[in-house]
């Protein structure tokens, strides 16, 4: 990972950066409020080594000595035995124990020793009683002869003044850490998601799983659903091309090959295979191909609703034996699209579409049309799929963007594998625009027009 995968990603997901940095503020702001004032009071005292009959030579050995135990008293501050002798009451010497904290400057022999109380009149009192408790402790402990001079002597040079302003809680500081941390942990959350998530996202991921080309990207619309279908739009719309750019990937995928009959299917329901169906036979018929659009979804059929035309008498009923073929085909559209709906939905659909009966219509189809569209059930929950797969030429395989699993692609490669089902091609269906652009989506766009009259309906047989 580069620093332009994370550019990448925080780009993606910018939305959600403000709204963790107001709660990040709110939640500061808030504990802030909630914090009481706390004061610090602070008394400096001088620790010095002397002895009267000190010549020169000795001066510099008591200097050290005096450094020396300034590093052991900032320690005995605040030890239980001076604090005793500061306050004899438990619960405040228990609030005092964890209130002192002593310091030593380095390179010098100042000891300082401050106390924090949310009372500033009572910090400063405890402050310069420490320091008083703590002169007269040293005092004593460091006569070497009962009765003798003191080698170490601490004497307080800075008495503790009643602090005015409060050390915490601190508003800017308690933001700004506050900040940091919705950044880091939002950045943390996004990149773990997005390791994690194993959608697939880019046609090289789609390539790399299926092992064929992805011949389309369908970029997402947000009324796709409610009007699925790219005539309302008009021919320029952006998802009217990318059909358009499928439909010449399609014809140009083999040129000694061409496909007769087509099953578009995808892994799992919700991932855009009617619509897709749909929106290619609508653009294989304004090149005048002679298409037929079958719905052999035989569980939720939806292109007769997509088309809006009646869907009772159908597929069903031709392979039954119950209608004719002619009888049940509808013409939709000014292109004169031929429409086969499901008819019935039926107890049985895989035995129907693995049926010899299925088999004969489809070679009957290719006889009469250009091309054959079959749309039919997702691989994955049931074996329609893939028992219609082997009566036709090749099968066009629709994912979502940010919801097939790359697992499941590889379950459905393997599926039509076994069923010795020619995978031609894959689509990646309802990509975001600004996905679009990141990964380069869409640069075959305008290619379709350059060679769309390059290739003249097949003729049928």
């Amino acid at each position: 990972m580069d620093l332009l995968y994370y550019v990448r990603l925080a780009r993606k997901n910018w939305k959600i950066f403000p709204v963790m940095l107001v709660l990040a503020v709110g939640a500061s702001l808030a504990v802030t409020a909630s914090t009481p004032p706390t004061y610090a009071a602070t008394v400096s005292m001088l620790v010095s080594a002397h002895d009267k009959d000190a010549s020169t030579a000795t001066a510099y050995q008591a200097v050290l000595l005096s450094q020396q135990r300034v590093k052991s008293y900032a320690s005995l501050l605040t030890s239980h035995r001076v604090l005793r002798l500061v306050s004899r009451d438990q619960d405040e010497l228990r609030r005092l124990g964890s209130s002192v904290s002593a310091e030593s400057l380095p390179e010098t022999v100042i000891l300082r020793a401050t106390v924090t109380d949310r009372d500033p009149v009572r910090a400063a009192r405890l402050a310069n009683a420490l320091a008083t408790k703590f002169t007269a402790l040293i005092d004593q402990i460091e006569r070497p002869t009962e009765g003798g001079p003191a080698t170490v002597k601490v004497t307080v040079v800075d008495h503790a003044a009643v602090p005015e302003s409060p050390v915490a809680p601190r508003p800017a500081l308690n933001t700004a850490l506050a900040v940091l941390i919705a950044l880091l942990v939002t950045g943390a959350w996004l990149v773990v998601r997005d390791l994690l998530d194993t959608t697939v996202k880019t046609t090289e991921t789609l390539q790399e799983l299926a092992k064929v080309p992805a011949l389309g990207v369908i970029g997402f619309e947000r009324d796709a659903r409610r009007q699925p279908l790219i005539l309302r739009h008009g021919s320029r719309s952006s998802r009217a091309e990318a059909f358009r750019v499928l439909r010449t990937n399609l014809q140009f995928i083999d040129v000694d090959r061409q496909p007769r009959s087509l099953v578009v299917t995808s892994c799992l329901p919700e991932e855009g295979k009617t619509s897709v169906a749909a929106n290619l036979a609508i653009a294989f018929s304004q090149a005048k191909w002679r298409v037929i659009l079958v719905d052999a979804d035989l569980r939720r059929p939806r292109v007769a609703t997509y088309l809006g035309i009646e869907g009772v008498a159908g597929l069903t009923d031709v392979l039954i034996g119950e209608a004719e073929l002619a009888d049940v085909t509808q013409v939709w559209g000014e292109h004169e699209l031929a429409v086969l709906p499901s008819g019935q939905i039926p107890v049985n659909p895989s035995e129907l579409l693995a049926s010899q009966a299925m088999r004969a219509l489809v070679k009957r189809l290719t006889g009469l049309y250009d091309l054959v569209i079959i749309d039919t059930s997702p691989l994955l929950p049931v074996t329609d799929a893939a028992a219609l797969a082997t009566s036709c030429d090749d099968v066009l395989f629709v994912t979502r963007f940010g919801k097939t699993r790359r697992e499941n692609v590889v379950r459905a490669g393997e599926l039509l594998a076994s069923v010795n089902a020619r995978l031609v091609g894959t689509v990646l269906n309802f990509v975001p625009p600004k996905s679009s652009k990141i990964y380069g989506y869409g640069d075959d766009a305008g290619y379709e027009a350059d060679v769309k009259n390059r290739r003249a309906p097949l003729v049928g047989v």
